[in-house]
């Protein structure tokens, strides 16, 4: 769907509610912004889903929205897709896996637990990586040549 124009407001349980205006007016409680390409265009391709996962709303650019509108999607996308940057790799208890990482993060030091060497994707950006910890939390570095040399090495391991 495109081209349709809707209003977004949050109900009393902080909820999305998307009202498109020209199809009756008919509210959508529940709905969830999923962007198409999270990492290499944010920005940009953005669906807004209903609780039971239809497409409502497409929205080609941010930047083409209202403000109001612009920045609930914002919020709402921030708090759905945490990802903590690695800024540095501090140790890791094994260089078999699984092992624990201790790593310091843009919101502070902490662990995860990589279970396997293939939890390390590379990103199309170059030098980006993408790690999945085994509670299922996602990092990124966004380019490893800026690591540390300490942290360069221990990764390298992992490559």
């Amino acid at each position: 769907m495109t081209s349709s124009a809707f209003s977004l407001t949050r109900n009393p349980l902080g909820q999305l509610v998307l009202t498109k205006v020209g199809a009756g007016g008919m509210a959508h409680e529940g709905v969830t912004p999923v962007r198409a390409f999270a990492l290499t265009a944010p920005d940009t391709s953005i669906s807004l889903m209903s609780a039971e996962g239809k497409e409502l709303q497409w929205i080609d650019s941010l930047d083409n929205l209202p403000e109001n509108e612009r920045h609930l999607i914002e919020e709402e996308l921030t708090q759905r897709e945490f990802m903590p940057i690695i800024s540095r790799i501090l140790s890791v208890s094994s260089f078999a896996t699984p092992s624990t990482w201790q790593v310091d993060t843009d919101h502070g030091a902490t662990a995860l637990i990589l279970k396997s060497e293939d939890d390390i994707r590379r990103l199309k950006s170059p030098g980006g990586l993408l790690i999945a910890d085994g509670n299922g939390l996602h990092f990124m570095i966004r380019d490893r040549r800026d690591l540390d040399p300490h942290s360069q090495r221990i990764l390298k391991r992992f490559l």
